[in-house]
């Protein structure tokens, strides 16, 4: 039996060079609201990670 999708919504955020969402809402302070803070340690954190799997992905590549 068939599926017919009648409405389909695709949201996105765009992030800018610091990393903060275009056009999110802003403390007074100037910066964003601490729960959406991403601090440098998480960042890095993160690139390690995704380093870690690239090379993991390469070196099965070449077991092959």
């Amino acid at each position: 039996m068939p599926i017919e999708i009648r409405q389909l919504v695709i949201r996105a955020t765009v992030i800018d060079e610091e990393g903060e969402p275009h056009g999110a809402e802003r403390t007074p302070s100037g910066g964003l609201p601490a729960a959406r803070r991403d601090t440098k340690k998480e960042r890095e954190r993160l690139v390690a990670e995704c380093v870690e799997q690239v090379l993991e992905i390469l070196r099965e590549g070449r077991e092959r």
